[in-house]
């Protein structure tokens, strides 16, 4: 198996001039205002027992991008079918963003513009993890944040509502992902300058009973630095 790319090319993994990073972290910055995404109506789902009142959810930053890695075995069979393309993951990686930005394999200022004032449509990365997030990630940051059961199920909701499926038993993948491991699959949402990845990270933590504020969460550091508050 081809080793993962790093984590600096993460969310901006093929753009390496400083002159691009310069424009993207403009674009991000403006793209991180807040805005809606449509929250799923909380139901009650029931969660694998762990003999813990809490779960585990791991926020990865790369500075630019956020995700949100949670326990496998944490998660309920069927609420998010499309793990089922991952069954030797020991954790899962779940990041939304916008469709033709995200996965392209070359990118453009002209692309990142669009991505950032238009209202586009949206992809959901998934990663499977074999090692612990830290492991894979030794350069990110990492904050773990604890979370009811309650919460987490929630949580599940959220993530299981953000992958388009049009009635559908699941999802479709539309490309392969930023890693030999990893696919995108289509998303519900629209990625504009008010819905970011990040903002969509903060949605779901407050859903799950998190206290962060989404508007707040302009930038991955917006995010960050609540949840390295909340310590």
């Amino acid at each position: 198996m081809a080793l993962p790319y790093q984590i600096s090319q993460w969310f901006l993994p093929r753009r390496s001039n400083r002159w691009w990073r310069g424009w993207a972290a403009l674009i991000l910055l403006l793209a991180g205002c807040s805005g809606t995404h449509e929250l799923p109506p909380p139901r009650e789902i029931e969660l694998p027992p762990t003999g813990s009142p809490e779960r585990t959810v791991h926020v990865v930053s790369n500075g630019f991008h956020t995700a949100l890695v949670l326990v496998r075995s944490d998660l309920p069979s069927g609420q998010i079918p499309e793990i089922a393309d991952f069954p030797r993951a020991r954790y899962l990686e779940f990041s939304w963003g916008d469709a033709e930005f995200f996965p392209a394999d070359r990118e453009t200022l002209a692309v990142a513009l669009r991505a950032a004032i238009l209202p586009t449509a949206a992809v959901m990365h998934v990663v499977p993890l074999r090692n612990t997030p830290a492991e894979r990630y030794p350069s990110a940051e990492i904050v773990q944040v604890f979370v009811t059961t309650k919460g987490f199920a929630r949580l599940v909701q959220y993530l299981g509502s953000s992958f388009e499926r049009r009635g559908a038993d699941r999802s479709a993948v539309v490309a392969p992902g930023l890693y030999s491991d990893s696919l995108f699959y289509s998303a519900t949402g629209r990625f504009h300058l008010g819905n970011t990845c990040n903002s969509w990270t903060a949605r779901g933590l407050a859903f799950a009973g998190v206290k962060v504020d989404a508007s707040l969460a302009a930038s991955a550091e917006g995010l960050m630095d609540q949840l390295r508050s909340a310590d």
